[in-house]
């Protein structure tokens, strides 16, 4: 596994410690059938999900506004380690096709602390200061945080 670099002034990020194995919130970060129960903040929910679950994979995750408007995210997996580490972009959305508009790079680490607990950190890494502002404007950390609770409580059920 690649070491993740130490935060920049382009990084949003939250870390918790979930009380679950590493391996099942990996396997929520994963499985398509498992994605499509968290992934979005409520009221948005995410009615299909993709993984090609490789480096050079592509990935699709759809959510869904409480309006009814479909968000499409396509991106590529960089890197993945196994129950321990998933690296991903949407500077491509497919096969190493650029997309028209990068915004950012996310690494979500899970560092198992024993006794079926584990550090859960989302990072998202902006390709600007201004993407990076307009994220945390979007909600950011309300929004990624009410996601890590909807991981929570799946992965406790699984």
């Amino acid at each position: 596994m690649t070491e993740t670099p130490e935060l920049t002034n382009r990084d949003l990020s939250i870390t918790r410690v979930i009380d679950a194995p590493a391996h099942k919130l990996f396997a929520a970060w994963t499985q398509p059938e498992l994605i499509t129960q968290w992934f979005t903040p409520a009221p948005y929910t995410t009615p299909h999900a993709e993984t090609d679950l490789r480096p050079g994979g592509s990935s699709l995750i759809v959510m869904c506004s409480p309006e009814g408007q479909l968000i499409e995210n396509r991106g590529v997996y960089l890197e993945v380690v196994q129950d321990q580490k998933i690296v991903f972009t949407d500077a491509y959305t497919s096969a190493w096709i650029p997309s028209e508009k990068p915004f950012f790079t996310g690494t979500i680490t899970f560092e198992d602390l024993g006794n079926n607990t584990t550090r859960y950190t989302a990072r998202a890494t902006h390709w600007t200061m201004e993407d990076r502002d307009a994220h945390e404007k979007m909600g950011f950390e309300p929004g990624w945080n009410a996601a890590a609770d909807q991981l929570e409580a799946l992965v406790k059920r699984i």
